[in-house]
């Protein structure tokens, strides 16, 4: 194997696949280089040379859009890594159905790939990549994929492996499963039986920092205890025990326990198929139901045949808890790129009461349990996760974002919270690059034990 082997960072976001590679190049005692960085973000550059380049005599080759650069302009390089951003597909091939690249940001890997033939790549992609445009529902995979295979195995002449890995597995607190798609010249990576670490989230919080003091939060307080709100969901919709709604800690005014029943009672009853047939529209998952239907289910017995539903529904819409509307229809319309159906208000059907869902406008999304693992975190979501602290909550760190990716800890993002959560939720997972690393480097480094016991075996001869 090369003394020194280098490589290009296409997509580098914070760097996290350069990263592991870097690692798992360092403990065999195998130097590296990076001859190009491709990101187009400011902050992200910022935060890169903010972490690369520790010392002004540091110089590394960034560049912006990939686009723009040039085949012959990119220095001789082992290895491209890069998680690209999977734009929609053509599903119009003209190999078996599969879509073209043309235009794509893969096909920019593709380019470079064939034109530099370097010894091998490490690309990362969402989950859904895999069944991305479905010929077939029973195919396993889509034609995005299959394109993507194709390119690489057949016209590139790479020996490709790929696996959908989830992070819980890695020693970090957070399942995040992604979409891993390795090559090399000569032998396939096994991206399989990685040996298992496990971390819950407890193990990486921070401890004793401020703690959040809002009205939203001294409402979920006058409610619940901290512990009874490990785990807690809050939005309004669908997400069972774990899931607290606006009405249950009176964001938009208290509600009396039969308001709460009613309105949990609601949720559930206006998905039913038979109120859309005794309303006359197409069943949709969350109907509006008239004052009659709803007052057949609620209360639930004869004890309460003098109960006021009609008050307490109308004092809930004037909360906002539910909104008095029609009931919508299935409108469908032809267009010049086929039939698109969208739903209306039918103004001829009696209206009825519907909860309040539409998008989550709550300052706190979810509190993640201190003794379990966290769900896969996206960047338009960590801004609205908090974390147990005392006897309080709070928004997560900076540093317990990097660790929840299993960044180093002298990795720093010099930027303001929200640009940084957007660079986390982007990101790739540091320990599960570093396995597939030494897996890559077990395969280079067989290789160069077989080619020098067959020149021995020559000599000999």
């Amino acid at each position: 194997m090369k003394t020194k082997l280098k490589f290009i960072d296409l997509f580098a976001g914070l760097g996290g696949i350069r990263l592991g590679f870097e690692q798992a190049c360092r403990e065999r005692g195998i130097e590296t280089e990076c001859v190009l960085t491709s990101e187009i973000k400011p902050y992200a550059i910022q935060t890169l040379k903010h972490n690369l380049l520790k010392d002004e005599s540091q110089n590394e080759n960034f560049v912006g859009d990939i686009f723009q650069v040039k085949n012959e302009d990119i220095p001789p390089f082992d290895f491209l890594f890069g998680g690209f951003p999977c734009q929609p597909f053509s599903a119009s091939g003209k190999r078996n159905g599969f879509a073209d690249t043309r235009g794509t940001l893969f096909f920019e890997i593709e380019r470079i790939l064939n034109y530099h033939q370097p010894q091998g790549f490490i690309l990362e992609n969402v989950e859904g990549l895999v069944k991305h445009d479905l010929e077939s529902k029973s195919d396993s995979i889509g034609r995005t994929l299959k394109t993507i295979l194709y390119k690489l195995e057949t016209e590139l002449g790479y020996r490709v492996s790929w696996k959908v890995l989830d992070s819980v597995h890695f020693g970090v607190p957070q399942s995040r499963k992604r979409v891993f798609i390795v090559g090399t010249k000569d032998q396939k990576v096994c991206l399989d039986n990685f040996e298992p670490t496990y971390k819950v989230l407890n193990d990486i919080l921070e401890k004793d920092k401020p703690t959040m003091d809002t009205d939203f939060t001294k409402k979920l307080f006058s409610h619940f205890s901290i512990q009874e709100l490990y785990g807690k969901s809050i939005k309004d919709k669908r997400g069972g025990e774990n899931n607290i709604h606006s009405w249950d800690i009176g964001i938009k005014g208290e509600c009396t326990k039969d308001q709460i029943n009613v309105l949990n009672r609601l949720f559930k009853e206006r998905r039913k198929k038979q109120w859309a047939s005794e309303i006359g529209i197409d069943w949709m998952d969350g109907m509006p139901l008239t004052l009659k239907q709803i007052q057949s289910f609620f209360p639930a017995n004869n004890l309460f045949e003098s109960f006021d539903v009609k008050t307490l529904l109308d004092d809930l819409v004037d909360k906002g808890y539910i909104r008095y509307e029609h009931p919508k229809k299935l409108v469908s319309e032809a267009t010049p790129n086929g039939v698109i159906t969208s739903r209306v208000y039918d103004e001829t059907k009696p209206k009825g009461y519907n909860i309040v869902t539409g998008k989550l406008s709550f300052e706190i999304n979810k509190i993640l349990h201190p003794f379990e693992i966290a769900p896969t975190l996206v960047a338009t979501d960590m801004v609205k996760i908090v974390v147990p602290d005392g006897n309080g909550i709070r928004r997560l760190t900076k540093r317990e974002g990097l660790r929840l990716f299993g960044y180093p800890e002298d990795y720093e993002i010099p930027v303001k919270e929200t640009l940084a959560f957007d660079l986390l939720g982007n990101t790739v997972v540091v320990p599960v690059i570093k396995a597939i690393a030494e897996r890559m480097l077990d395969v280079i480094e067989t290789l160069d034990v077989e080619v020098m016991d067959f020149e021995y075996t020559g000599i000999i001869v």
